[in-house]
C-alpha cells in the first residue's frame, strides 16, 4: 500500500529554496502584524500594506510547497497558478503604496483598481506564455524602479519620514531580483541556487521596509474615524 504523505524533494537547492520561501512567509506575516499596531494613524495605508505583506506571505507558503515536496508535474503546475497571481498582486499593491505616499491618499485609491488590473494581466500572461519567469522579472523590475523613483524623490525633498529606509529596502529588492535572474549559486552551510539567494536577500529588505513605513505612520497625525 503506497503512502500518500508528502515527501521532501531530493534536490538540496530546492529544499533550501523551500525553506527560505517559508521564512519569507513568516517574516512577511510579522511585518503585517507590526503595521497593524499603527492602524489608527492611517487605516487605509495600513490595510494596503498589510494586504501586500499577506499576499507575499501566501506566495511564500505556496512556494515552500512547490519547491520543497515531491509531486506530479500537474500538481506542481496547479500550485503555481495561485502563486503567480499572488506575486502579481504583491507587486501591484507595492506600487499603489508608493503612489499613495508620493501623491496622496486620493491618488493611491485611484491607482488601486488599475494596478490590480495590471497584476491580473501579469497572471493571465503566465497562463498562456511558457516559461513566464522572464515576464515576472520584467514586471517586477518596472514596478520596483517606479517605486524607487517615487521614494527617492520623497527622500530628497524630505516630505516623507522614513523615505530613505524605503529607498534602501527597494534597492535591496532590486539586487535580489538581479540575483534571481542570474545563474548564480553559493554554499552557505547548505547549497543555495539563485532562488534561495533571492529569498535571503529579500528578507534583508523587509525589516527596512517596515521601519520606513512605521516612521512615516508615526510622523503622521492619527486619522479620526466617526
Amino acid at each position: 500500500m503506497s503512502s500518500s504523505r508528502l515527501q521532501l524533494i531530493d534536490s538540496e537547492t530546492e529544499r533550501t529554496t523551500a525553506a527560505t520561501d517559508a521564512l519569507v512567509a513568516l517574516l512577511a506575516l510579522h511585518c503585517a502584524w507590526q503595521l497593524r499596531r499603527q492602524r489608527q494613524r492611517d487605516p487605509w495605508k495600513v490595510d494596503l500594506w498589510s494586504a501586500t505583506f499577506a499576499a507575499l506571505a501566501s506566495a511564500g507558503a505556496l512556494g515552500a510547497l512547490a519547491h520543497g515536496f515531491t509531486m506530479s508535474p500537474r500538481t506542481n503546475a496547479r500550485l503555481w497558478r495561485p502563486l503567480n497571481l499572488l506575486l502579481g498582486l504583491t507587486v501591484a499593491l507595492f506600487v499603489v503604496g508608493a503612489i499613495r505616499d508620493y501623491a496622496g491618499p486620493a491618488a493611491g485609491q485611484r491607482a488601486l483598481r488599475p494596478a490590480l488590473g495590471v497584476g491580473l494581466l501579469f497572471f493571465l500572461i503566465t497562463q498562456v506564455v511558457p516559461g513566464s519567469f522572464t515576464v515576472f522579472i520584467v514586471y517586477e523590475a518596472l514596478a520596483m524602479l517606479t517605486a524607487l523613483a517615487l521614494y527617492s524623490r520623497l527622500a530628497l525633498n524630505g516630505k516623507l519620514e522614513g523615505a530613505q529606509l524605503m529607498v534602501a529596502a527597494i534597492l535591496i529588492s532590486i539586487i535580489a531580483a538581479g540575483v534571481q535572474a542570474s545563474p548564480i549559486s553559493a554554499r552557505l552551510i547548505w547549497e543555495f541556487d539563485h532562488n534561495g539567494l533571492f529569498h535571503l536577500i529579500q528578507m534583508a529588505g523587509l525589516p527596512l521596509l517596515v521601519r520606513g513605513l512605521k516612521a512615516g505612520l508615526q510622523a503622521a497625525s492619527p486619522v479620526v474615524i466617526g
